[in-house]
């Protein structure tokens, strides 16, 4: 029995109320969160806009969710389909239990870029190079998906490093296992970090940083893929051609692409495309919106002469009665204080009542008659005094 091991998990899923939570999904999702941060970053550095990467990691992310599945159902049909097949065919779409081509991810998702770049008058090549550390990083981020999940192991070995992987999952008592996954997510790691240090010394541009990315993944994938003995092509055993498995045919035919690619492309010189033609919004460029803006100003000047034409001149006594509304109307608020000169009347009364009797307080009732008259007589005399003051004054 080895002195050391590395565990699997005892489960990949846990469940938050009734909604499964799944560590496959969290860690492609992880990963996708990673190479868009850094994706951004790296386009701001060049000169880009900046949430140009995460428009165009929508479709992406989708174009490569389809193209990895598909690659995977395309490689192990006989798992889906036919006599022997040990799931149904539904179970195709079932992409949480695990089963994702990077092959097909990169290449449809490629496509997914390729798409949004024409919309946005964007480089190709340009968006190729600033993602491609961050793919690498998302790839070595996924590969711990397949450890919850407790699949793509390798042979058996002795090492202190070897996997643990339970009976239900195809592994037997007391062996262990090439970690694959663990090899395949340390070297997309120390691929990322390579990358760009690569890209900032020797400044590769129009797609050769991302040809270096495929040239090196495929040259990792090729050997690694050699230690794997779980099922590819087939129900109970991995389908190979002359000693090789299927992915080991594919990454041979990517490796050599890439550095054709990265060889002729090794005098190209020339601007690539970074920022958008116009505004942001591709749907509204900046010549539409300066063109759009001239012809609702000129509009609007246009509305507002032909108002004040069309607006007939008010005569000159319309317009004296309208100065002279606001006037009168500040003349009649000095009325509340006559009032106040009233209230020192009922004090008099009193006294007088005191004083002289019942007869005096008669008297004081009609002098207070006569002041209210009096006050009266006042208010008219200010109103018919204020308004000729002012008109004087005008």
């Amino acid at each position: 029995m080895p002195l050391a091991s590395i565990p699997s998990p005892s489960q990949g899923v846990w469940y938050l109320g009734f909604v499964p939570i799944r560590a496959y999904a969290l860690c492609i999702v992880l990963g996708v969160v990673l190479a868009v941060w850094l994706s951004e970053r790296r386009w701001r550095a060049r000169g880009g806009q900046p949430g140009t990467m995460i428009d165009i990691a929508v479709p992406a992310v989708i174009f490569g969710l389809i193209g990895g599945r598909l690659y995977h159902v395309i490689t192990d049909w006989q798992t889906y389909f036919g006599a022997r097949a040990i799931k149904e065919p539904y179970q195709a779409l079932f992409i949480w239990e695990g089963g994702l081509g990077i092959w097909g991810a990169v290449a449809l998702g490629g496509v997914g870029v390729w798409l949004a770049c024409r919309r946005r008058g964007l480089s190709l090549s340009a968006v190729a190079d600033t993602v491609a550390p961050g793919i690498a990083f998302a790839q070595a981020i996924g590969r711990w998906g397949n450890w919850f999940n407790q699949e793509l192991y390798g042979a058996p070995t002795t090492l202190p490093w070897g996997l643990e992987i339970d009976v239900q999952h195809g592994g037997e008592p007391g062996v262990l296992y090439h970690p694959t996954f663990l090899y395949e997510s340390l070297w997309n790691l120390a691929l990322g970090i390579a990358l760009i240090i690569i890209g900032k010394r020797l400044g590769l541009r129009h797609g050769r940083l991302f040809a270096l990315y495929v040239a090196g993944y495929t040259l990792g994938r090729f050997w690694i893929e050699g230690l794997r003995i779980d099922p590819v092509g087939g129900v109970d055993h991995a389908v190979e051609f002359f000693g090789l498995r299927i992915n080991q045919y594919t990454a041979i035919v990517l490796f050599v692409g890439a550095l054709i690619y990265f060889w002729v492309t090794r005098n190209k010189t020339g601007e690539e495309s970074v920022i958008v033609d116009g505004d942001a919004d591709p749907a509204h460029p900046s010549s539409l919106a300066d063109s759009e803006h001239e012809v609702a100003t000129s509009t609007a000047t246009a509305a507002d002469s032909s108002e004040k034409e069309d607006k007939p001149e008010k005569p000159a006594g319309e317009k004296e009665a309208e100065t002279e509304a606001p006037v009168a109307g500040s003349v009649s608020e000095p009325e509340p204080k006559a009032e106040s000169v009233s209230e020192p009347e009922p004090k008099a009364e009193a006294e007088s009542v005191s004083g002289s009797g019942s007869g005096s307080g008669v008297e004081s009732e009609s002098g207070a008659e006569s002041g209210v008259t009096s006050e009266s007589g006042s208010e008219h005399e200010v109103k018919a005094s204020g308004v000729p003051e002012e008109k004087n004054s005008r």
